[in-house]
């Protein structure tokens, strides 16, 4: 079993106990996800740290959705409630990087294509330039956030 998978394990056990609720429901949803992804495709297995990351990012990307949309509807207190849920699973997290440190790594990576192709990448070679870029970032910055980095990179204007 990872080691993330056991520390929100304790934690939830923690939070049972300190009776916290936004933790524990936070948690509990977050450990049956990992539990559905386990599962899901042809056979089940063990997911290790990194992919239990990746599920724990995708359910605060989930939070951070809805609270968006709560407060559209201007349900605040909906939206305050996916927003304590996300915190709580920021925590899990690694540190979000910066727009410039963002840049750092959409530009290394524009370096590096070129280096690789001998000449300068265009719009193109997007595909080769995220690649690289995504590896960098390493979960550290949403997807999105990446593309537009390496975007500006790559079509200047």
């Amino acid at each position: 079993m990872s080691t993330l998978k056991e520390q929100l394990r304790a934690d939830l056990t923690a939070a049972m106990k300190a009776r916290d609720e936004v933790v524990k429901a936070t948690l509990r949803m977050t450990l049956t996800a990992v539990g559905n992804a386990e599962v899901a495709g042809t056979e089940a297995r063990q997911l290790d740290d990194v992919e239990v990351l990746q599920v724990i990012a995708k359910e605060a990307k989930k939070r951070a959705e809805a609270a968006e949309a709560f407060d559209a509807a201007g349900r605040t207190e909906q939206a305050a409630q996916e927003r304590a849920e996300g915190e709580v699973l920021a925590r899990y997290l690694p540190t979000q990087l910066s727009d410039d440190e963002l840049d750092g790594i959409a530009e290394q990576a524009v370096e590096d294509t070129a280096a690789e192709l001998g000449e300068r990448p265009g719009p193109r070679q997007m595909g080769q330039v995220m690649k690289k870029a995504t590896a960098a970032a390493a979960g550290r910055a949403d997807g999105g956030r990446v593309a537009a980095a390496v975007k500006a990179r790559l079509i200047p204007g």
